[in-house]
């Protein structure tokens, strides 16, 4: 008895941290998002909303499949007809967003805001965290600094909203308060019977950092039918510990 009880006090304890950590999950949310396996690598095996997802590419293959998978964790975030703004840097945006109906998401529901230089990016990423109208915000830049990461995930923690921050080609990958870092590459697809052709997009999904939780990688395919995981097993990624500097 006394066992079970001290376990509901870490348990509470766990949940008190994550809170001041912003990683809040609101009473009228389910619990899970609906991604599989990958969820369970988060605190509580739960994707988190309410804070900013870090993802990085190097390349125009692996930007656009980065944008694929952003686009199947959106349709999620928007399934109770939610809205999401979508912000770049002219003259580059990573979507081709007549595909985002493949994903499930209504195009009507997604706004494009294309600025043109990296400091007015920043400035409609953060001003648009704000709203909690919202359900998630993109941006898609460079660089990042510890500082606007922060001034970012302050923004998120009024709001609730969930922010995603792209960057492409970055000059280095610096410490920010993001609570997930991605990298998301392309795999070879596959047709049933070894038949020729293109298949399904498959990407290699690496979570690489995540506060609290495993970083780990998986080899998934978008489908008609939703996420499918081709192994279902993750591959456990060693952490690094970044020093964070104001």
């Amino acid at each position: 008895m006394k066992k079970v009880a001290n376990q509901a006090i870490i348990d509470q304890l766990q949940k008190q941290i994550l809170h001041l950590q912003g990683n809040r999950q609101s009473a009228d949310q389910p619990l899970a998002l609906g991604l599989g396996p990958l969820e369970t690598a988060f605190p509580g095996k739960t994707f988190p909303r309410g804070v900013i997802h870090e993802l990085i590419s190097y390349s125009s293959p692996e930007a656009v499949c980065t944008s694929g998978f952003l686009s199947v964790i959106l349709s999620k975030l928007m399934q109770q007809n939610g809205c999401c703004f979508w912000i770049s840097t002219q003259p580059r945006r990573s979507i081709f967003p007549p595909a985002l109906a493949g994903f499930g998401i209504t195009p009507e529901r997604l706004f494009f805001i294309d600025a043109g230089k990296t400091k007015d990016t920043l400035w409609a990423i953060e001003e648009a965290l704000k709203c909690n109208a919202l359900s998630a915000v993109v941006g898609e830049l460079s660089e990042l600094s510890f500082h606007d990461s922060r001034r970012l995930q302050l923004a998120v923690e009024q709001s609730g909203v969930t922010g995603f921050i792209h960057r492409f080609r970055p000059k280095s990958e610096n410490a920010v308060t993001c609570v997930s870092r991605w990298k998301i590459k392309p795999l070879a697809s596959s047709l049933p019977g070894n038949m020729p052709g293109v298949g399904f997009p498959r990407w290699q999904v690496e979570l690489l950092k995540v506060r609290n939780g495993k970083p780990a990688s998986w080899q998934v395919q978008w489908s008609p039918e939703g996420l499918e995981y081709i192994n279902p097993a993750p591959v456990i990624i060693p952490q690094i510990i970044e020093k964070q500097t104001a």
